[in-house]
């Protein structure tokens, strides 16, 4: 065989592989061929969006997370009324009590700031310790360094269930801004599901506001007027439900948004196709 007759051959062979690998693009394209990521059963997993970073749903976790501050962040949260409840059950001295409160807000805070990592949530942490202290030593009674817990919760479960009732649910003020137009941060409003589920998590956020109230009203009134010695039961109810409520309650949104798939990019498409009357005619 000839160096010539080699050539054609190799040329020949190279030209069948050719052909052989544009036949699966040239069925795709006609539909005669399965797309790769579908079901092989004909069930169409990609029927339903898979929830994303172009979810509302991922979204929504995602500006609940940085509010909650994380794991850290809800445990520098709990960590003076813990140094506050436990050394005053053990010593019964309000002062020292709360000077070990403030103290431990101000250690975590020393620890954040040789991190260089923010220091937002032992200054909350520090703000609530110090309202607490000015509330106990007003009146002289440890059990008041609980009440404005008591007041704020439910204070904030009122607003919280207004702000639903009145379709304005606070869910989606704070997701507003990151979702259909970006000029109006109100444009959510006119999507009913973004409108529903933002209701559903606000309602989420109310319950553990409503079940701090109900427990730690009565152990705080049974306290402050001597029916009966709950100083203790006030604190533990205090930790037990700060922090872990509420990541029961982030547990529960989390369920919620994983059984949504609400698009952000079909929804902005929906908003950008509004004018100022309305939607445009097709």
């Amino acid at each position: 065989m000839t160096e010539q007759q080699r050539a054609a051959e190799e040329a020949a062979s190279k030209a069948e592989a050719d052909d052989r690998a544009e036949v699966p693009a040239a069925a795709d394209d006609r539909g005669d061929a399965p797309a790769p990521d579908r079901d092989p059963d004909g069930e169409g997993a990609e029927d339903t969006p898979a929830v994303t970073e172009d979810t509302v749903e991922a979204l929504v976790r995602s500006q609940l997370s940085k509010a909650l501050g994380g794991k850290r962040g809800m445990v520098e949260a709990a960590m003076p009324t813990l140094a506050f409840t436990v050394t005053y059950i053990l010593t019964s001295e309000l002062r020292l009590s709360i000077g070990l409160g403030v103290a431990a807000a101000l250690f975590l805070g020393g620890i954040r700031l040789l991190q260089r990592s923010s220091v937002q949530y032992v200054l909350t942490s520090l703000f609530g310790i110090g309202i607490a202290a000015v509330f106990a030593m007003r009146s002289g009674n440890a059990a008041d360094a609980f009440l404005p817990g008591i007041i704020y919760n439910a204070v904030y479960a009122v607003v919280l269930s207004l702000s639903v009732l009145v379709r304005w649910p606070a869910i989606g003020l704070m997701i507003g801004p990151f979702i259909g137009n970006k000029e109006d941060f109100t444009s959510w409003r006119s999507n009913p599901a973004v409108l529903s589920l933002a209701s559903r998590l606000t309602w989420l956020l109310v319950l553990p506001c409503v079940i701090r109230v109900l427990v730690q009203y009565p152990l705080w009134m049974a306290e402050t007027y001597g029916w009966a010695d709950t100083f203790g039961l006030l604190g533990l109810s205090k930790i037990a439900m700060g922090w872990p409520l509420q990541v029961a309650a982030f547990a529960a949104m989390v369920w919620v948004l994983a059984r949504g798939r609400t698009p952000l990019d079909e929804y902005e498409e929906g908003t950008s196709a509004q004018g100022e009357d309305g939607p445009r005619p097709s």
